[in-house]
């Protein structure tokens, strides 16, 4: 079976691990999200595909779900005793080897997938993982501050600095419009048996992926089952609900799957307590949903890939 995922951070990269667990023989394909790269210290930051690639290649901080498990800040503390910022995003020492490495690539004239390609050859996340483009894609968040007026900031100045605290009056993907689906992408998704809709952010994760030109008409051509990441009205995790505010939607399984619609996603995985969910055109099925331990995440990726093999 040929399985292509479209992931964010920790709820996909989570998910992912249950879904080899579920599978093992299938030949699994990650799209990753790169709307919440950025550039700190000089050097490329892919918050996303590296906590997959840390997540499926076993060097992941189990207890945050970001970063690297033994780690240490000591070149962050350094900078900051030069006063040297941001310090509200945490780097550290094992992570920024990870971030040299890639920027020391890309100046070299390396496409990010090509990078990730390399760092991979390290991890061996037992996945293909692809940027969603090599294009330079970022989320910004427009919102009015107390003290500074209305502006536009990075995601994630917004997200880790801010903690979603400031309501976003809107969120823009920059340079979005003007992007190319990776290398890979497109095939990948074409050849796929099934594609699989995580319970990542549905705004900010999978909709900045679909945001990709080419990349939301290709979806829609495959049996597509997604995983609801909201539980009884509240995210499972993060601020989803935060984003969904800001681009007026409800923070629901019910208003989430609207969101993507019938013509896109074919079958909705929610949870017991959303087990009324009903949405035309679309098969909903309700069962426990929150990946609790490692048997319980295996058990919704083979819920979401039954109910795909059903649907085909």
């Amino acid at each position: 079976m040929r399985i292509v995922a479209l992931a964010g951070g920790i709820g996909g990269a989570r998910f992912l691990r249950g879904l080899q667990a579920a599978a093992p023989a299938a030949e699994i394909t990650v799209i990753g999200n790169t709307g919440d790269d950025i550039t700190l210290f000089g050097l490329r930051v892919c918050p996303d595909l590296d906590t997959v690639m840390y997540t499926l290649g076993g060097g992941i901080n189990e207890d945050q779900g970001w970063g690297r498990t033994g780690e240490s800040f000591t070149v962050k503390e350094e900078l900051l005793e030069y006063g040297v910022g941001p310090g509200w995003f945490g780097l550290g020492d094992r992570d920024f080897a990870t971030h040299i490495v890639r920027t020391q690539m890309l100046a070299a004239g390396y496409p990010l997938s090509a990078v990730t390609e390399a760092l991979c050859d390290r991890w061996k996340p037992g996945v293909r993982l692809i940027p969603m483009t090599d294009d330079q894609v970022e989320t910004h968040v427009v919102i009015d501050d107390p003290e500074q007026g209305r502006r536009a900031i990075h995601f994630q100045e917004w997200w880790v600095r801010l903690r979603a605290a400031i309501p976003a009056e809107s969120i823009a993907l920059v340079g979005a419009g003007d992007a190319k689906p990776a290398p890979g992408v497109l095939e990948a998704i074409e050849a796929a048996d099934v594609v699989l809709f995580p319970p990542s952010n549905p705004v900010v994760s999978v909709g900045t992926i679909l945001s990709v030109p080419g990349v939301r008409a290709a979806v829609a051509a495959k049996t597509v089952v997604g995983v609801s990441p909201i539980i009884g009205g509240a995210p499972v995790r993060g601020m989803a609900d935060a984003c969904l505010t800001a681009i007026g939607v409800e923070t629901s399984a019910q208003a989430v799957a609207e969101l993507y619609g019938p013509d896109l996603v074919n079958g909705w995985l929610v949870a017991e307590a959303d087990s009324g969910v009903r949405v035309d055109g679309m098969e909903v099925r309700s069962r426990p949903l929150l990946m609790s331990d490692p048997e319980a995440t295996a058990a919704i990726a083979r819920a979401a890939l039954d109910l795909a093999e059903e649907l085909a």
